[in-house]
């Protein structure tokens, strides 16, 4: 099966936007034994519809096809749980688990959520070797080619890494949610690594953009950017990449996975948002072009 989609404009912008996690074609040697339904609580549900208009506004778009919880791209490839294996590592690369891993939630997932494992087996070597090189090095290779080839175009290149998140992982650890003394959940949440993945600029720019539109935003808190924004960032030499999370209530019952009534509006507001990050970024390029 075809691991992602690329939905490239006719007019390309230096904007290059990706969805890691909203895949839902499951692998035929997945085997996993936990509830559908609550393994289906793990994709970043719609994430590809909802940025759908991309492509309209000179964006291009790439999406994963895989689930996450077959293998997570926004991981370390070295980042496998041991917990998993069903045999000493005998892969070509050293393991090097992260508290991640040590959490059920590494390259693969071990829990689907706390205290509900995935699998009622252990995984071999070559099994999550498979994985890594069907799902995992083809994505990363398609994101990188065309990061390269959009910076090697323009100059400059935009990344956008999409995302959503469950409401009860929207909560900023300071206070920006806080309304009197109650916490409040975050709509949206951008993460540029404290600002060495993305200019600070764009990040508040998009802030404030999104504000204007009456949602509520945190930068880097509590989610400041994994491994895609890491790994194909270097703002000083023109790279620059931002996480993007969207709170899950905004369009979906987290229960049934069901679209809301609110969902086309949200769609609505994105496209708008959408269409600032082409114009932001049209207005750099005619900087750049008067220097």
């Amino acid at each position: 099966m075809s691991v992602f989609s690329i939905e490239k404009p006719q007019n390309p912008l230096p904007l290059v936007f990706d969805s890691p996690h909203s895949g839902d074609r499951y692998p035929n040697d997945f085997d996993f034994a936990c509830d559908r339904l609550t393994l289906e609580s793990a994709e970043d549900k719609y994430v590809e519809d909802l940025f759908a208009a991309a492509p309209h506004h000179g964006i291009t778009f790439l999406h994963a096809h895989f689930p996450r919880s077959y293998i997570d791209v926004n991981r370390a490839a070295e980042d496998i749980d041991t917990e998993l294996l069903s045999e000493e590592w005998s892969g070509p690369f050293e393991i090097a688990p992260s508290s991640r891993s040590h959490a059920g939630i590494g390259l693969i997932r071990r829990l689907v959520r706390p205290g509900v494992p995935v699998y009622n087996r252990s995984l071999s070597t070559e099994e999550i070797l498979h994985r890594l090189n069907t799902c995992y090095h083809p994505y990363h290779d398609a994101l990188e080619a065309l990061i390269n080839e959009t910076h090697y175009n323009f100059g400059q290149v935009w990344h956008i890494n999409c995302h959503s998140m469950p409401s009860t992982s929207a909560y900023p650890r300071h206070g920006i949610g806080l309304v009197g003394n109650r916490a409040k959940p975050v709509d949206f949440v951008l993460g540029d690594r404290d600002g060495t993945a993305c200019d600070p600029d764009f990040t508040r720019a998009l802030r404030d953009f999104l504000k204007g539109l009456g949602y509520t935003v945190s930068i880097n808190d509590p989610f400041k950017g994994v491994e895609l924004v890491e790994k194909y960032s270097s703002p000083a030499a023109g790279f620059h990449s931002l996480q993007l999370e969207i709170n899950k209530s905004l369009y979906m019952d987290e229960d049934t996975l069901e679209k809301t009534s609110n969902y086309n509006a949200l769609k609505n507001d994105l496209e708008k948002m959408i269409q600032f990050c082409a114009s932001y970024v049209e207005s750099r390029l005619t900087t750049l072009a008067a220097d």
